[in-house]
């Protein structure tokens, strides 16, 4: 009995070691997730691609480093760019169907009536009443659909998942075999796809691509490259702006937002992006406002620039307040000095996670800087202050962020270089595409990407590039697979194979759309034969995609 009671301890502890060890091993064994096919990414290519997925019949898991769904579509920007409205076809039209249903509603008309927002003349007609659809809308909306078609498909999301970029990557004999999040959990799959803006899935697996402007003579372009002198869309300083803290003396050094850099030769490469901004959904309801709020960091003497601007004359600033349903807008960049926080986000494609968030976290003070300082400072002109006064974030948006926009616009980051690089070539109709798996129809669009200080002394903005397509154009398979050597059960239907320029018109949330359900399709075909993704049969993908109302010729 005295031997029992002093050995009790000892057995008390091996059986909570025992218990301890059982429960690790649980956690470990239920950290493990198998399926057909993962998906990496929150965005509406993600969803897209998780529902034709599901919709061929095979597992799939999205896992997602975003809490909200639906990226920008569900982050503000709300002024669709379609192009051609035709040549949008399978889930991306199902969803811009489901827009048009959801304002059919009249509980969908809290702050406006509808007969009144559609009867204003307030840009692109919203509703195509013929088709049944509706591209213009509010980003709660978007979110909702969304997580509609998660819930309609019984569709496992893991949010707030991140990608260990360093170590969390396992290949087999060039293919993936399951990629391991900062949480710990594991996923494996048969086929993968990156619907990331970033192309972090892509990168880890050590496919080749490029981040910045080639040259024009890479790929035969006109329109890719340094751009200087060129000026498309009006983003550009018109008049002679001075661009020293003291008029006139070079010596007082550079106005915030001014690089002291040479742009470079015109039509040559460099490792520069696009700016990046957020979509900002605002509200003139008073009942529905925020006002705009002073932002951490503020300083008056960033938005300098902007004053001298105003007081050249210019007076645009409310000229991209585009209108979406009841009293809102999707705000964005527009002119020589907006929301497009330029030449300041050239390193986040490559940075860390902590890193992007810092990136992001000087965007999002810069812009919301901006828009107090608009508000607020007497070297803005009073009726513009008068009129910015009347708008605010929209409160019943993005509620658990303030009214911020959960996602910033990453108009471009990582492109991937495959066996095929789509270039402006196939955009402007130069050049025939084969193996057509969507279409696209945007102009060839590039936002400001430098802004430095011109021979003459002046400030100059660099990058804004507009020329429209003539024609809808294909976007071929062989730009979402990597080359075969580098990775066999990946595809990219975001940071595809394209160059910069091209990929202007591409970058519409329409298409990553269409190309998320066409990867989606593609894998599915994989799997059923047991093949790589590079040797998936055309035909046979060509008529899955056309049974899904997908277009992908003009004929």
């Amino acid at each position: 009995m005295k031997d029992t009671l002093m050995r009790k301890p000892y057995i008390l502890l091996l059986i909570a070691i025992t218990c301890l060890l059982g429960k690790t091993n649980a956690q470990n064994v239920s950290s493990t997730y198998e399926a057909d096919i993962v998906i990496y990414g929150g965005t509406s290519a993600a969803i897209t691609a998780a529902v034709q997925s599901a919709k061929l019949g095979k597992k799939v898991l999205v896992v997602s480093p975003d809490v909200h769904l639906g990226g920008l579509s569900a982050g503000g920007l709300g002024f669709t760019d379609t192009g051609n409205k035709e040549v949008i076809g399978g889930l991306a039209r199902e969803f811009y169907h489901r827009v048009y249903l959801h304002y059919q509603s009249d509980t969908a008309w809290k702050w406006q009536k509808q007969a009144e927002y559609g009867n204003k003349g307030q840009g692109t007609p919203a509703i195509d009443g013929t088709d049944r659809t509706m591209w213009i809308f509010e980003p709660h909306v978007a979110e909702k659909i969304m997580e509609d078609f998660v819930r309609e498909h019984k569709i496992s999301v893991y949010r707030n998942e991140w990608l260990d970029r360093k170590k969390g990557l396992k290949m087999k004999s060039g293919a993936i075999t399951s990629i391991t999040t900062l949480s710990g959990k594991v996923f494996k799959a048969k086929v993968f796809i990156d619907a990331t803006y970033e192309g972090d899935l892509m990168a880890a697996a050590k496919v080749s691509y490029h981040v910045g402007r080639e040259p024009n003579a890479q790929y035969g372009e006109q329109w890719n490259g340094i751009q200087t002198g060129v000026f498309q869309h009006g983003h550009h300083f018109v008049k002679p702006i001075d661009p020293y803290r003291i008029a006139g003396d070079k010596n007082s050094g550079l106005l915030a937002g001014i690089s002291a850099e040479q742009p470079g030769l015109k039509g040559a490469g460099d490792n520069k992006l696009q700016a990046y901004c957020f979509r900002m959904c605002l509200s003139n309801h008073p009942e529905n406002k925020i006002t705009f709020p002073k932002p951490d960091n503020y300083n008056p003497a960033n938005y300098e620039l902007l004053a001298r601007v105003f007081a050249s004359g210019w007076k645009e600033v409310f000229n991209k307040f585009d209108p979406v349903p009841n009293r809102k807008t999707d705000t964005n960049n527009h002119g020589p000095f907006s929301t497009d926080f330029i030449g300041m986000n050239y390193k986040y494609p490559e940075a860390s996670y902590e890193e992007r968030r810092a990136i992001i976290k000087q965007h999002e003070d810069y812009q919301k800087g901006l828009m107090y300082y608009m508000a607020n400072d007497p070297k803005v002109p009073e009726d513009v202050r008068k009129r910015m006064s009347t708008w605010g974030l929209a409160k019943d948006e993005f509620k658990d962020n303030g009214g911020w926009p959960h996602q910033i616009y990453v108009r471009e980051a990582r492109r991937m270089v495959s066996d095929y690089v789509m270039s402006e070539n196939e955009v402007l109709g130069k050049k025939a595409v084969v193996r057509s798996v969507g279409m696209g129809s945007y102009a060839l669009d590039s936002h400001n990407t430098q802004r430095y200080v011109t021979a003459e002394g002046f400030v100059q903005n660099e990058g804004d590039i507009g020329v429209k397509a003539p024609k809808p154009y294909g976007i071929s398979y062989d730009a979402i697979v990597p080359k075969a050597k580098e990775c066999s059960n990946l595809l990219v239907p975001v940071c595809l194979s394209i160059s910069h320029i091209a990929y202007g018109s591409v970058r519409m949330e329409p298409v990553f759309m269409i190309l998320g359900e066409s990867a989606a399709t593609a894998a599915s075909l994989a799997i059923d034969h047991k093949t790589t993704v590079q040797k998936v049969n055309y035909t046979a993908l060509q008529q899955l995609l056309l049974k899904q109302k997908q277009r992908l010729t003009l004929n």
